[in-house]
């Protein structure tokens, strides 16, 4: 077997978050009085950690005060509400069981604030994981390369026998910065044509799909 560590991206990847982050975002936007986002906005929005989102969320021209406040109000919300409507995606559970049987190590490596990070593995990956990493203080968000060195250092999995499972551009980018495979799936948040002419060396449309590739490399 190639791999013996599959790190994975969680929002659009593992799970389905977009109802919780549309919902806080909306209600931080709200507080704010600004008009709402639909869901589908939310999606394009997404990427990059929640900074980028709510800096996306609010009205163009919004200074930069203002926008800190929002993104501070959509913290407190979204970390009373991360797991309101989240689940996995169907198959997920499985896949991480079956690679964790088959001897692969798995891990997350998220743009997401650590704290909600780990609460959500916790939440619905308890035991299918080796070690999840959010965004926290001194390491730089995707696609800078530092998340998955670390969980690749701590894990003690050279490059070559990694693989990283993303849905979204920072994923590829990542994947390319630390010098590890790719596996692009479908299913998440990113659109083949908005991932701005990045290659897609391996893409997936199924879980099944790509957990057969895994086990089968």
């Amino acid at each position: 077997m190639k791999y013996e560590l599959v790190i994975f991206d969680l929002d659009g990847t593992l799970l389905n978050t977009l109802d919780d982050l549309a919902a806080s975002a909306n209600r931080a936007l709200a507080r704010a009085g600004f008009p709402a986002r639909s869901t589908e906005e939310v999606r394009r929005f997404i990427g990059g950690g929640v900074s980028r989102l709510i800096h996306r969320a609010v009205p163009e021209g919004t200074p930069e005060r203002v926008c800190e406040a929002v993104l501070a109000d959509f913290k407190r919300d979204y970390t009373e509400n991360v797991n309101v409507h989240t689940r996995p995606y169907p198959g997920i559970a499985e896949l991480l069981v079956r690679l964790r049987a088959a001897g692969v190590r798995t891990a997350v490596n998220s743009n997401k604030v650590d704290n909600a990070t780990q609460l959500l593995c916790k939440a619905h990956f308890e035991g299918l994981l080796d070690m999840a990493l959010g965004e926290v203080a001194g390491i730089p968000r995707k696609p800078a390369p530092d998340g998955a060195r670390r969980i690749m250092e701590a894990l003690n999995v050279a490059p070559d026998k990694a693989l990283y499972v993303g849905d979204g551009d920072a994923d590829l980018l990542t994947a390319q910065n630390a010098g590890i495979d790719c596996a692009w799936v479908s299913w998440g948040y990113r659109r083949r044509e908005e991932l701005e002419g990045l290659d897609i060396p391996r893409s997936f449309a199924d879980v099944d799909s790509l957990s057969d590739f895994i086990l089968g490399a």
